[in-house]
C-alpha cells in the first residue's frame, strides 16, 4: 500500500489533479483505491462522481458533531478521534467497485480541524482492507502538516501557480514536512494549469526539487468541473489528463 498527497495554494489544480490520478490508476488496474478529501471545500468527491449525501454518507465532521454535540457526548476519557473511528468506516465511508472515499467535511465547531485531522488520522492508522493506493487531497496552506495526517508517505505532489507565493510555498512546505518528521520516499513539484507553458527553468532549479511537468489547460475538463461532473469519465485524449498520466507514470516507473 503506498500513500501519495497531493498539497499546494488554493486553486492551482490540487482537486483535479487527484481525480485524474485516481483515472489513470484505475484505468492502469492498479486498485483499488481509497481517496482522502482532507480539503475543507470538499471538492473530491463530486469531481469522482459521489454524492455522498445521496447516498447517506457522512464526512467525518459531521459524525464528531452527532456524537459530541447533538448527542451530547463527552470528550473525557476515550479520546473522542478513536471513539467514533468504527462510525468512520461504517457510515462515512463510500465503497465503490474500484475505489473507495472519505471525507473530513467542514469544521465541526469554532476553531481549528485538529479533531478531524486526529480522526482521520486515527482511521488510516487502523486500515485492514488491502487498498494498492491511498490518495490524499489536502488542504491549502500549511498548517495541517503539523498534524501529519499522514506520517509515512511514498509520494508529494505539490501543485504549483504561476506566482513567486507559490514557490515559496513549495519551499516552506518542503522545509516544514521535514521539520515535523513526515517520512516521504520523492517531494515533487508540479505545474498547475495557470501556466501557459512550463515555468521558468532557473525558478524550478531555485526550489531545488524535482520537477516532472504541468497539468494542461483543458477546456473540457474546466467545463466538466464547472458542471459538476465526475473526471473519471474524462476521455483518454484529454490534454489534462494526458498530462497528468504522464506525470504519474513518471512516479510509477521509479517504484
Amino acid at each position: 500500500m503506498k500513500t501519495f498527497v497531493t498539497m499546494g495554494r488554493g486553486g492551482t489544480g490540487k482537486t483535479t489533479f487527484v481525480a485524474l490520478m485516481a483515472k489513470y490508476l484505475i484505468d492502469k488496474g492498479m486498485t483499488p483505491l481509497l481517496l482522502v478529501d482532507a480539503d475543507p471545500d470538499q471538492n473530491l468527491a463530486e469531481m469522482v462522481g459521489v454524492d455522498l449525501e445521496v447516498l447517506g454518507k457522512k464526512t467525518i465532521a459531521e459524525l464528531l458533531s452527532e456524537t459530541f454535540i447533538t448527542q451530547g457526548g463527552t470528550t473525557v476519557g476515550i479520546p473522542p478521534s478513536r471513539r467514533i473511528e468504527n462510525r468512520i468506516w461504517q457510515e462515512g465511508l463510500f465503497e465503490g467497485d474500484q475505489f473507495d472515499l472519505l471525507s473530513v467535511g467542514t469544521k465541526w465547531v469554532e476553531g481549528c480541524y485538529c479533531l478531524p485531522d486526529a480522526a482521520l488520522k486515527n482511521a488510516l492508522s487502523a486500515i485492514t482492507r488491502q487498498y494498492r493506493y491511498i490518495l490524499i487531497d489536502s488542504p491549502g496552506g500549511l498548517e495541517h502538516l503539523n498534524r501529519k495526517i499522514a506520517s509515512d508517505v511514498d509520494t508529494i505532489f505539490d501543485i504549483m501557480g504561476p506566482s513567486r507565493k507559490s514557490f515559496a510555498h513549495v519551499k516552506r512546505a518542503h522545509r516544514v514536512i521535514r521539520e515535523v518528521g513526515i517520512r516521504f520516499n520523492r517531494f515533487c513539484i508540479v505545474g498547475g494549469y495557470g501556466f501557459a507553458a512550463d515555468p521558468d527553468p532557473g525558478a524550478i532549479s531555485a526550489t531545488g526539487l524535482p520537477y516532472l511537468g504541468k497539468i494542461a489547460l483543458d477546456e473540457d475538463v474546466a467545463r466538466r468541473v464547472l458542471q459538476g461532473k465526475s473526471l473519471l469519465d474524462t476521455p483518454s485524449d484529454s490534454p489534462a489528463y494526458r498530462s497528468v498520466a504522464g506525470i504519474v507514470g513518471k512516479v510509477l516507473s521509479e517504484e
